[in-house]
This record gives C-alpha cells, structure tokens and sequence, in this order.
C-alpha cells in the first residue's frame, strides 16, 4: 500500500473515531432532510398555484364573448413563471425576483409576486437549501475537520517521525487532501441522494428541463469544489506552525470567501454601475415614446404624416375608402414603436445588470465559493439569467398578443363610422380561443453554459491550481 493510501486511510480513520464527527454527521444529515423537505415541499405548491392561476387567467380570456379585438388587447391575460426542478436544489433568486406579469397592449408591465413582497424580514438572511448548505456550511465543517490534519503532527513532533520514516511531503499534503475529500463525499452523498429523489418523485416534469447534464454538471462541480476546499484546508494545515493558526487562518478564509467578498462585490458592481429605479426607468421609456409619437392622439404630428402617406400610397381621398381599418393600423404602428422602445431602454438596463454581474463573476477566479454559487443557480433554473429569460418570453407573448388583435382589427373591423343606433363593431370570440395559451420555456443549457463560461472555467481553473498548491506547499515545507 502506497504511503498517500496510507497517510489517506488514517486520516478518514481518525475522523471517523473521533467524538465529534458523528453528532455533525447526524446533524447534517437533519439539515438536508428538512431542506429536501421544505425545497420539494416549495417548489410543488408554487408550481401548482402558478398553473392554476395560468389557467384560470386562460378560462377569463376564453370567456369572453364576441367584441372589439380592440377591447381583447387590453383586456390581456397573466404569464405565470415556472420553477424549475432542480430549483429545490438551490433556490437561489427566486424568492427576490417576480414571477407572474400582466400582459395588455401598449403597455410593458414588470413581473410582480415575489416570496419575499409577501414574507418577514428573516428572508434577507438566506433560505436554508441544499445548495446553501454545500456552499457555506459544509466547507466550514471540512476546515473545521482538516485544520489538524498536518499541524497537529508538527506540534507532537509526529510529524518528524513520518517523514523520516520515508514519507515525503507531498505524499503527506496528498493523503491527507485525499482523505478530507472523501469524508466531504460523505456529506455530499445524501444531498445528491435526496435532490434525485426529489426531481423522480416528479410527475410534470417537462422535456426541456435538461435535468441529466444540469444534474451531471451540478455533481461534477460540487465535486471539484469540495476537492478544492479539501486541499485548502489541508494546506493551510501544512504550513501553520500550531492548530491553532491554521484554524484561525481558515476560519478567516471561510469568512472572506464565503460571506464577505461576495456581499462585497455586489456592493461594488452596484455603486459602479448604477441602475435605474423603476419609477426611473418607466418614466425615460414613456418620454421617449411621446417623443416618436402617441397613436391614441388624433392630433400626433407623427401619424398626421403617417396618414398622408398611407392615403397617397392607397390612392384614395379618405379613411373610410382604405381596404382595411386604419385605426388597427394606427394601434399596430403605435405598439412596434413603443415595443422598440422600451426593449432599447431594456437592453440598455440589462446590460448595466450585466456589467453589476461581472464584477463578482470575475472573482471566481480568486474566490472558488463565487463560482460554485453562480453554477448551482444557472443550472438550477433559479439564476438572474433564468428570470431575464421568463421576462423576454413573456414580452414577446404580449407583443404578438396585442398585434394580433391589431390584425384582426384591421383586417374584420369596418372604417365606416357608427350611429348611435348602430350595435358596436365586434368579432367572433373563436379568433382569441384559438390564440394559444402562454407557456414558460426553461433555459436550453446551452444557453446556460454560453453565460456561465466564466465560472465553469474558474472552476476548472481551481482544480489545475489545486494540484500545483500541493506541489509548491510540498516543496516549501519543514518538519518544525
């Protein structure tokens, strides 16, 4: 038996004997119990109350009987956000961000609903999940188990008598990294476990969840970074004089990584690039769009001219000699300028989010805590990506919404004015019945992987960097 299978069997040993680690392992074993249970328990009562309501919205609109297209436009309907499986993984943005949007011509409403407008202040300390507890609490516990490993034999001098008993540095670093990783396995086993139980206790999930390669990826990235902090903690252990520095020194590591450069970062990118409010930002999109010109105004410069040229290009004298309804012609005009708009301001907000994101993206490379975060989110469906991506599904939905209502206006409604005698302008009900229903589509994990390059290549990075921390520790190292 090699000595790094040696030094490795010894150390999950001792852990395993030690009074300690089975009351930790119990009470892990309870956290990710009642974090399964409450993640599961969420994510199947907010799909189903988020289904309900997306079908009753669509029981209204069929409802509706015979009317003006007009009228149906902005009547509108919901789009209602759908969880993710895997988002009783990680919850990740999901209680901050909204997830249902009224949809009505004219006008972009944002998305509204979110757990947390309906919850206590104790939602700002996090939600206990089992992403949560593979990033923050379960590194603690592996410092917690791995600040000994090396440092302690340098006090009792034992460390001494290994190494001239032919054991090399580098096999010492090596046996012990391993071992804590496979006590970390250990703790990893029920969360993998119970997540896959969760997602096959599933009976509605869709064929465009990806749920094998997220699944695949989320695993392989838990893995590298419980490999990572294994070896930090057994580093860190090589070259501290006492126990006692070298679990000072991670606790401190633990603190900066985990909990304070993030926040950090996050402060920074805001005060950087600073973002609009929405009362802002509503107020610049309605500006701009009076400025183009407003199709409900009779009297708009813009659509005077508009209704010149369309005359002349008609050949006609008047509105009421036009082939089709000038007004669903006005209201089609009047909806792509103010959908062009608003998704110029939106671009524009999305890439100051974006530029606020980058900030702590690019820490990944110097904090691996950072990057496993932001792969558990984008592959769980819960990540800001995923709810940009709902916004834009939903948009498009009111736009094609609106404008087919415009169409239909155009195309069945007459341009001759009514008398008060005569009964109002209106339309078969079976055009909006056969109009099809919203449907919320998840990310395609390409897409995923697309924006999360960066952190699946810090990810990576830190696995090479692991392997050469090892060998430069080794190579530094003394026995005192």
């Amino acid at each position: 038996m090699s000595n790094i299978k040696l030094i490795a069997v010894h150390f999950i040993k001792t852990v395993w004997k030690g009074k300690v680690i089975v009351p930790i392992y119990l009470v892990w074993l309870a956290l990710v119990l009642y974090a399964v249970f409450t993640g599961y328990a969420t994510y199947t009562r907010q799909n189903e109350i988020r289904k309900e309501y997306q079908a009753r919205a669509r029981q209204s609109w069929e409802a509706n009987p015979d009317k003006h297209p007009h009228r149906m436009a902005h009547f509108g309907s919901f789009a209602f956000r759908v969880k993710h499986p895997l988002s009783m993984f990680d919850n990740g943005m999901e209680s901050y961000t909204g997830n249902a949007v009224y949809l009505e011509a004219h006008k972009q409403n944002t998305a509204n609903y979110s757990e947390a407008s309906f919850s206590t202040g104790l939602l700002r300390f996090g939600e206990l999940s089992l992403a949560m507890l593979l990033q923050t609490l379960l590194p603690l516990i592996l410092f917690f188990l791995g600040f000994n490993a090396v440092a302690q034999q340098r006090e009792n001098a034992t460390l001494k008598i290994l190494v001239s008993q032919g054991a090399t540095f580098k096999q010492i670093i090596w046996g012990n990294s391993i071992g804590l990783f496979a006590v970390a396995v250990a703790f990893l086993l029920p969360v993998l476990l119970s997540t896959l139980t969760g997602i096959a206790l599933q009976s509605t999930t869709t064929a465009d969840a990806g749920l094998f390669i997220r699944c695949a990826v989320i695993g392989a990235g838990a893995i590298i970074f419980l490999w990572v902090v294994s070896v930090l903690a057994i580093v860190i252990s090589a070259v501290s004089s006492t126990g006692r520095s070298a679990l000072l020194s991670l606790l401190g590591m633990w603190l900066m990584m985990a909990i304070v450069l993030p926040k950090t970062l996050q402060a920074i990118g805001s005060y950087v690039y600073p973002a609009p409010g929405k009362i802002q930002f509503q107020a610049a999109v309605e500006a701009d769009i009076l400025q183009q010109g407003d199709s409900h105004n009779p009297d708009d410069v813009h659509f005077k001219k508009l209704k010149d040229s369309v005359l002349r290009a008609n050949k006609v004298d008047s509105i009421q000699q036009l082939p089709f309804n000038y007004s669903g012609y006005i209201m089609q005009e009047g909806e792509r300028m103010s959908a062009q708009v608003y998704n110029r301001h939106l671009q524009q907000l999305h890439t100051i989010y974006d530029r606020q994101n980058r900030v702590s993206y690019n820490a990944a490379f110097i904090d691996p805590f950072i990057g496993f975060k932001n792969i558990t989110m984008a592959f769980s469906g819960t990540g800001f990506s995923a709810f940009l991506s709902f916004q834009q599904q939903a948009e498009k939905y009111r736009y094609d919404l609106a404008q087919t209502m415009n169409v239909l206006q155009m195309k069945y409604i007459s341009n001759k004015k009514l008398s008060s005698t005569d009964k109002p302008y209106s339309i078969d009900k079976s055009h909006w019945t056969s109009f099809p229903d919203f449907r919320h589509r998840y990310q395609s994990v390409n897409e995923i992987i697309q924006q999360q390059w960066v952190a699946l290549v810090a990810l990576a990075a830190w696995l090479l960097l692991s392997v050469i921390l090892i060998h430069f520790t080794a190579a530094k190292a003394t026995v005192i």
